[in-house]
């Protein structure tokens, strides 16, 4: 606990103009990423924290007032993207694609007044090769095999250095998991008994954003408070209270009411509800989010491509959106976002199809029937009523499913032990880039992939994909790995969940980022 200075009913008083009161599912449970990414955790981290790059902002196509990173491929701009400098003011990338360079921006002082400089840089990334965390994938995909190819030029200069061109080296730098540590004051409280500052950074911050912590009370509350040394604009939003109520029913009533700003996650029927109030306002946006069915290509029926394949063409796609999601989610058609550069959704061919779908379990041989287990998280109200449309469906095709209801607390747990035939899975590949999405969860090497997929060809187009910079060859390769995985179906394909944020009218600065989480210092008031 940082501090326990705020009373509890605090959290809910008519907040000032300055404050901006979010009801969250909960508060962040760590604030290391590379321990912990839960939702109060990554939301806290853009608060906290600065990054080397960030995307220009565009404005969103299809949600009035809402902006978004512009992600798209610039063959008018340097390195074909719209970028723009933070901790870096200045970077170069070599001809080759193999060295990059960064001119470092000075006077940035971190919220424990020590300046930045590129020790903090090289610091950061030492940092991953050492404690083998979630930062291991973050030097695996840009190639990085030692601390070494990261080198300290002067104390404001630093270079990456690559034994092959790698298309993510700039992209990276903008990732939500990759902040920029002081490294000043991580060395004074860790010492030599905890050199990467494990411990200290689990309840606090060292970082150069915006906002500083000023309480951490797990389960209850989060507090944090603009920076008055803060290098660039300062936020409008001087105190951000982030209160836990674990139950959307009451963050909907909170909102309604009036006695919060923001209530995040809400259910699609919720949002619904809240269309007609004229203080309420809800956005709406196609994200990076997917939710899909995990098949274990290890675990029989789903060690067979054909049984795959008849499950997806058994999948309810429009029921599901219609009556689970109201229409705030897409048909996923694509391995990876459909937001993203270079996605293809010309592979898809699982349109709703009962008697292909027979078809296809007569050829695997199981045409007399089956049954299999399909687990889903209890924390998440959507995933029980796909759940029962699913089971409902694939009966007819002569698959009785048994449904698996696991805790919250141990889902993850069971999708990262690989040990269900058939789990749901909701997540979003951070990076917008089809080299960066397929090689997280289809590479049989990653640790996210959770499927069991393995194919020797698809890794080796992942791997020449991200080690060319031609955007005409990497088009053509990912391509090719699109459509090998839409037709060997390692996943149920289910639907592209839209990003939505419910909140009162009169706030605005509303940012969409593919890492999908809220950046406090985007918001004031209207």
């Amino acid at each position: 606990m940082v501090s326990a200075s705020l009373g509890k009913g605090e959290a809910f008083a008519q907040a000032a103009g300055d404050t901006l009161v979010i009801a969250a599912p909960a508060t962040p449970q760590g604030l290391d990423i590379e321990f912990d990414v839960s939702v109060g955790s990554i939301d806290s981290l853009g608060a906290l924290y600065e990054y080397m790059l960030a995307y220009e902002k565009v404005e969103d196509p299809n949600a009035p007032g809402v902006l978004r990173e512009d992600t798209s491929v610039h063959a008018d701009k340097p390195n074909n993207m719209a970028l723009k400098g933070r901790l870096a003011e200045a970077w170069d990338v070599s001809p080759d694609g193999r060295r990059a360079t960064f001119k470092l921006r000075e006077g940035v002082k971190s919220n424990w007044g020590n300046l930045f400089t590129s020790k903090d840089v090289k610091w950061t990334w030492d940092r991953k090769f050492n404690l083998k965390g979630q930062g291991l994938f973050q030097t695996a995909v840009l190639g990085l095999n030692s601390p070494d190819q990261i080198k300290v030029e002067g104390d404001y200069a630093l270079s990456f250095n690559l034994d092959k061109p790698n298309p993510l080296l700039l992209k990276q730098q903008c990732n939500l998991a990759n902040p920029i540590y002081d490294a000043t004051k991580c060395a004074a409280v860790g010492g030599s008994a905890d050199p990467w500052a494990v411990n200290f950074l689990k309840n606090e911050s060292a970082g150069f954003g915006p906002y500083k912590l000023a309480q951490l009370v797990r389960g209850q509350q989060a507090v944090f408070e603009a920076r008055d040394d803060y290098w660039d604009t300062k936020p409008a939003m001087k105190r951000v209270i982030m209160r836990e109520v674990p139950q959307s029913a009451s963050r909907f009533s909170l909102l309604q009411g009036g006695a919060v700003d923001i209530a995040q996650f809400l259910q699609p029927r919720e949002l619904e509800a809240l269309k007609s109030q004229k203080t309420v306002a809800v956005d709406a946006v196609n994200s990076s989010y997917m939710i899909w069915l995990e098949l274990n290509a290890k675990i029989a029926p789903f060690d067979n491509v054909d049984v795959r394949r008849a499950v997806n063409l058994a999948i309810p796609h429009d029921e599901i959106i219609r009556t689970i999601y109201y229409g705030y989610a897409d048909l996923q058609t694509a391995p990876m976002p459909y937001i993203y550069p270079m996605a293809d959704k010309s592979f898809f061919s699982y349109n709703y199809d009962l008697a292909k779908a027979k078809a296809l379990l007569e050829k695997a041989g199981v045409g007399k029937g089956l049954s299999t287990t399909l687990s889903y998280n209890a924390g998440d109200p959507t995933q029980e009523p796909i759940a029962l449309l699913i089971q409902t469906s694939l009966r007819q095709i002569g698959i009785e499913l048994m449904l698996e209801k696991l805790p919250a607390g141990v889902f993850y747990e069971n999708v990262t032990k690989r040990a269900k035939p058939m789990i749901f899975y909701l997540d979003s590949p951070w990076t917008p880039d089809p080299g960066y999405s397929t090689y997280l969860y289809f590479n049989s090497k990653s640790y996210v992939n959770y499927s069991n997929y393995v194919n020797i060809d698809v890794d080796a187009l992942i791997t020449e994909g991200l080690a060319t910079l031609d955007n005409a060859i990497r088009l053509e390769k990912y391509k090719q790995v699109q459509k090998t995985l839409m037709e060997e179906a390692p996943w149920g394909f289910l639907a592209y969940p839209k990003y939505t944020l419910a909140r009162k009218a009169n706030l605005k600065g509303f940012t969409y980022y593919t890492s999908n989480n809220l950046r406090f210092q985007d918001f004031s008031r209207g």
